[in-house]
């Protein structure tokens, strides 16, 4: 579970060209696209994983900034269902605004706890990357914090960068202060690696 007694600050991450790999969902886990009446499986394992708190909220906010873009949704949501139907993991390859032009943005990477640790976030991401490669979107942002570390290590290996002053939508770029967050919990070598994928 994510420790989110660990201090929030944003981190902006930006890849500027998709390398497609072989996706590498395990074996009993398959796709879903977005459908109408799916924002309750969204909502679900938000609340679950303790990003809202509440499932009505989760589902409020997913109204809010996803509805009034269906045909979008059918197209840039992505699910991962297990072999009992139910839905674990989910990535949205979305977009926001940058000054006054659109750029790609992956959103809400998320893992159900009792999946987590196969692979399922990895295999999201290029999946998403994919939809982002078949629109040719690129550069594609990411927004994340500190204690999200283990995914930032994900999102490096698809090819994404941190970025020490870049920025988009409205978050404000807190490189230094996530840094020093981040050499508090992790070992010199993983924030050396780190830092070596910064820019």
């Amino acid at each position: 579970m994510i420790d989110r007694s660990i201090p929030y600050y944003n981190l902006i991450l930006k890849c500027d060209k998709v390398h497609i790999t072989p996706i590498s969902l395990p074996k009993g886990y398959h796709f879903k696209i977005f459908e109408v009446g799916d924002e309750k499986f969204w909502s679900k394992l938000e609340y679950e994983i303790g990003d809202f708190s509440s499932i009505e909220e989760a589902k409020v906010y997913f109204k809010t900034n996803y509805c009034n873009q269906i045909d979008e949704l059918k197209k840039r949501c992505v699910f991962v269902v297990d072999d009992k139907g139910s839905v674990v993991g989910s990535c949205i390859a979305w977009h926001n605004l940058k000054d006054k032009d659109t750029v790609a943005s992956l959103h809400w990477l998320v893992v159900s706890p009792k999946h987590q640790g196969k692979h399922i976030g990895l295999a999201l991401c290029q999946k998403v990357m994919e939809i982002f490669k078949e629109f040719e979107e690129a550069p594609i942002y990411i927004h994340t914090q500190p204690w999200s570390y283990k995914a930032i290590f994900l999102y490096t290996k698809l090819g994404f960068k941190i970025q020490k002053t870049d920025t988009f939508s409205h978050y404000e770029n807190q490189y230094d202060k996530a840094l020093e967050t981040l050499k508090s919990i992790l070992t010199e070598r993983q924030v050396n690696q780190l830092i070596s994928y910064s820019e």
